[in-house]
């Protein structure tokens, strides 16, 4: 395969990557997150990440058998050399926002877990001081000056 038609192919599960990312973003920025669709994308976001490593595997192996360097200069000339430097340009960009939208994407799960937890606490701490009087009814004052009628 040429480098032009890799780079192109590269490209183009980069692209649906990016569209996993955007898809998890948007259910991690929804008030009610679907967990069997963030997990349904979970799988789908690893079986492309397993394919984008297998290509960009493939690209370097190429990419030194034809005597460029490893690093990015040697991609950049191989591509100029095969007349697709736009393609390896629109990869590099690809690559980039994919890695934006995955470093935001993680700060959105760690803060919903962090939130999550300080409320996993707040229930534990309020069970430890009997939420509930022996009549059943919520004690006043037991969630911390919270009224139960809130």
């Amino acid at each position: 395969m040429s480098l032009a038609k890799h780079l192109a192919r590269q490209s183009a599960t980069v692209a649906r990557f990016i569209q996993l990312l955007e898809a998890e973003a948007q259910q991690l920025g929804a008030g009610r997150v679907d967990g069997q669709r963030l997990s349904a994308l979970a799988n789908d976001k690893q079986a492309l990440l397993d394919e984008i490593e297998q290509l960009e595997t493939q690209r370097q192996y190429a990419q030194r058998r034809l005597g460029y360097g490893e690093e990015r200069a040697g991609a950049t000339r191989a591509a100029e050399d095969a007349g697709c430097l736009a393609t390896w340009q629109q990869l590099l960009e690809q690559a980039g926002r994919a890695q934006q939208l995955n470093r935001l994407n993680g700060a959105s799960i760690r803060n919903r877990l962090e939130h999550n937890q300080r409320m996993l606490n707040f229930l534990h701490e309020a069970a430890g001081k009997g939420l509930y009087g022996p009549d059943g009814q919520a004690r006043r004052g037991s969630l911390g000056g919270i009224d139960s009628r809130a």
